[in-house]
């Protein structure tokens, strides 16, 4: 979407800064941040964006080589790769006959973003739980499996995009930002 925004706006600059960790807008002299996930208490404005589904994948050959699980018991022994964040969902909630278990990432990876997470579960290192949108052309490409799909719970993830608001005069640049994003998301979040 980017291309599609600065073409629209050659008159806006654009800085983009990539990571998973919480940024502080103020300290850090940013003017949005895009937040999936349940969001704590703030002076922020948020603004939704769309939500995602929650997937467990993991890559062919990696299934092969430690078999399809089907239980919770089987899920257990499976290396299990993790978020190394405070703010991610630590357990990997599942549904069985109607009642609800969690299982917690137990593995020999955790990861700080989205994105490695993804190429570590390409390149079969383990399991991963993650949103549904990242890894989408992954399952649709072959290079990803969805695993205990009968067991997953339906739980969505939200996307935010914050900013510094309330009693503050926003920029157009900001504001025509927030307006594209929202445009745009909007019709590609509901994997």
């Amino acid at each position: 979407m980017v291309p599609r925004f600065l073409a629209r706006y050659p008159g806006i600059t654009l800085e983009l800064s990539l990571t998973d960790q919480v940024v502080n807008l103020l300290g850090e002299d940013t003017d949005v941040a895009i937040r999936s996930g349940p969001l704590k208490s703030s002076s922020l404005v948020a603004r939704k964006l769309g939500e995602t589904a929650m997937v467990i994948v993991g890559a062919p050959d990696y299934l092969e080589q430690h078999g399809l699980p089907t239980t919770v018991k089987e899920l257990s022994t499976h290396n299990r790769l993790g978020f190394s964040f405070s703010r991610h969902a630590v357990a990997w909630p599942l549904t069985f006959q109607g009642e609800h278990a969690e299982l917690m990432p137990q593995g020999n990876l955790l990861v700080s973003d989205g994105e490695t997470m993804r190429k570590m579960a390409v390149e079969g290192v383990g399991l991963a739980r993650m949103t549904r949108f990242l890894v989408d052309d992954d399952i649709r490409e072959g290079r990803l499996v969805p695993v205990m799909e009968d067991h997953n719970p339906g739980d969505r993830e939200e996307i935010h995009a914050v900013f510094l608001g309330q009693g503050r005069l926003m920029p157009g640049r900001v504001r025509a930002f927030l307006d594209f994003l929202y445009d745009n998301i909007q019709i590609t979040s509901g994997f």
